[in-house]
């Protein structure tokens, strides 16, 4: 108030003096805080401070608002993005899954993660040796029962790329056979043959490449698949009735396992395309 009260009174007395001297000279004259023209005078006008004030915290408290929105939006975009990214990555690059059964010990035993490279089923690169994972169009496998919310969320969870498919339609198996392939099993000396080359096989429990005998020729754009525990794997030897069921479509297969993830000390490099490098094509 007394600043108030003092800047009043320079005012009045400014504006006086000036007023004086503008009588007696008529032009334009300037004094801090006021300004003439001619003979017009034009009044000082006191500043608002607390209107100044008042709108500068409503700036401050509108910034404040903006400031919250826009990392609320930095975060969507980016869990967003990231949903979208794992989305893509699973679908066409890399997806986990988890090995649920004993069929392919010791190359893999249960709960072990795996990566499956997708790219493989798109580009066709699928060879003897190879474990593959693929789905299960023939039905080996009986339905999966629904189990409610909680299978739905694992689905969208499974979809999105941020928990390893659990395998409850598809399956693991080693690709032993390609279309135009002759499979047979055994030899005299108890050996697996593929185009008539004897197999040795390093992958499986010694001396057990199949209790079961067979003889078959893969179809074009089909598979002939075995699990490596041969005694304890209901592979395509147990579906061949039809026979048609014992094989495995290209299309179905979602893609070529490449190495155990999980658990670190089970951590390992998949396929033995080795193996079957003697074998001369039909």
């Amino acid at each position: 108030c007394v600043i108030v009260m003092a800047r009043r009174r320079v005012c009045a007395s400014t504006a006086s003096s000036l007023s004086e001297r503008d009588s007696r000279a008529p032009g334009t004259s300037t004094v801090p805080g006021l300004s003439f023209r001619g003979s017009q005078r034009v009044n000082y006008q006191p500043i608002q401070h607390r209107k100044r004030y008042h709108d500068s915290d409503q700036d401050d408290s509108l910034q404040k608002k903006s400031s919250g929105f826009s990392w609320l939006k930095e975060c969507a975009i980016i869990v967003v993005g990231a949903l979208v990214l794992s989305t893509v990555i699973r679908a066409f690059i890399f997806q986990m899954f988890w090995i649920p059964s004993p069929s392919m010990r010791s190359t893999l035993v249960e709960n072990d993660r795996i990566v499956v490279s997708r790219v493989s089923a798109f580009r066709g690169d699928i060879e003897r040796g190879d474990v593959i994972v693929f789905n299960d169009a023939k039905g080996w496998l009986p339905r999966a029962e629904s189990e409610g919310a909680g299978r739905i969320l694992r689905s969208v969870g499974e979809f999105i790329g941020i928990l390893p498919a659990n395998g409850e339609q598809t399956l693991v198996k080693r690709v032993i056979g390609v279309g135009g392939d002759r499979v047979q099993c055994c030899t005299a000396n108890g050996a697996l043959t593929v185009n008539g080359q004897e197999i040795t096989e390093p992958y499986i429990p010694a001396g057990e490449p199949s209790r079961m005998e067979f003889d078959v020729t893969v179809p074009e754009g089909s598979v002939w698949v075995m699990g490596d525990n041969r005694p304890n794997s209901a592979d395509s030897r147990f579906h061949m009735d039809p026979l048609e069921n014992a094989f495995i479509d290209t299309d179905e297969i979602v893609g070529r396992a490449t190495m155990v993830l999980w658990p670190l000390g089970h951590w390992s490099w998949l396929g033995d395309r080795d193996v079957f490098s003697a074998v001369k094509d039909s």
